[in-house]
């Protein structure tokens, strides 16, 4: 049995419940919607497509069949419309929170419009989901709000500086939960999100993460760019352990756990000049013309934070968070995807 499966059947038992998951069409929003009705649960969508794809929904249907698919709505709409926010919100149990625009580059270049996605936005689903006395607001926070603080592993209390307009966003989402849980007494859970990995994540724009980027790269028979010296450390998350503390973060029923943030990552650090020989090692076996290209360095992005290590104790103290999936591991699932979907001219 899937992992996820396993880890939340007791918390669900036989129980279906109603579920808002917003930027449904995007790599982790069609990843919680596929697990979510594949444990017979109620799903609701909110999307208008700036960043997500009609063809992630399209895999998580096929994936979970024609009778749980049916138990999927779509709301085509854009949280930046207090009224659409508001609609999508009634009738729900929980509510779990990803749309937003992501990359610190694409901040960089457009400040204004990621405030309005990533905070008017946040806050319009904040209170519709109070207005509608949801059980439970889950959201994407960001591993970007620990800015320039130089301490590994990073713990949930000690941030520093923002480095990018992204990561002011992401930051201020913090503190309007926290004062919607002083205020109001709705207590939202953040999940500080560490380089998240896996299937549907999207290649081809101009702020592509950089696994799927590196994956495309090589297939198609480009060179591969490297930020700086190759020795920037991430810690990367396979997207199953991130929709796990999703579930999770709704499911608990500690109070003790409400209104806070966590770490969610798997608790291990890859330079970037070892993400990409794991990545040239898993292509190679396909595509043996690559296994002998070597990465192109460049200068450093600004913006950047040089090094990032999670620590996950409090999302396994108190959430019950279990990540299953390394990053070789999550490696050893993705790539083939990878290898599947993406376009090779």
């Amino acid at each position: 049995m899937d992992v996820n499966k396993t880890l939340v059947t007791s918390e669900l038992g036989e129980k279906t419940y109603h579920w808002l998951v917003t930027g449904c069409a995007g790599f982790i929003g069609s990843n919680l919607v596929e697990t979510l009705l594949g444990l017979g649960q109620k799903v609701t969508g909110l999307d208008n497509f700036s960043t997500g794809f009609q063809y992630n929904l399209d895999q998580a249907a096929a994936a979970v069949g024609e009778e749980n698919w049916k138990n999927f709505t779509f709301i085509e709409g854009d949280i930046r419309q207090a009224d659409v926010c508001a609609t999508a919100c009634q009738g729900q149990d929980f509510v779990l929170h990803q749309a937003a625009l992501g990359s610190v580059p694409r901040s960089v270049a457009d400040p204004l419009i990621t405030n309005e996605n990533n905070i008017t936005g946040f806050l319009n689903m904040l209170v519709g989901a109070k207005d509608a006395k949801v059980k439970r607001f889950v959201y994407a926070a960001s591993s970007s709000t620990y800015g320039d603080h130089p301490g590994l592993p990073k713990q949930e209390d000690t941030i520093g500086n923002p480095l990018s307009p992204y990561a002011v966003t992401k930051y201020v989402n913090e503190l309007y939960a926290n004062v919607f849980a002083t205020t109001y007494g709705f207590k939202p859970i953040g999940l500080r999100y560490f380089n998240v990995f896996g299937k549907r994540q999207d290649p081809y724009g101009g702020y592509a993460a950089v696994m799927p980027l590196w994956f495309s790269s090589m297939i198609k028979g480009e060179k591969v760019y490297i930020n700086g010296d190759g020795e920037t450390s991430r810690d990367f998350c396979y997207i199953d352990n991130c929709v796990q503390a999703n579930l999770r973060a709704c499911l608990v029923t500690d109070e003790a756990a409400a209104g806070q943030v966590y770490n969610v990552a798997y608790g291990q650090r890859t330079t970037l000049k070892e993400l990409f020989y794991l990545i040239r090692d898993r292509v190679a076996k396909r595509y043996g013309r690559i296994a002998e290209i070597e990465p192109v360095y460049r200068d450093f992005r600004p913006g950047d934070v040089r090094h990032s290590l999670a620590d996950i104790s409090k999302a396994q103290t108190l959430l019950g968070y279990k990540p299953k999936f390394s990053v070789t591991e999550g490696l050893d699932l993705a790539a083939n995807w990878y290898m599947d979907n993406l376009k090779t001219e």
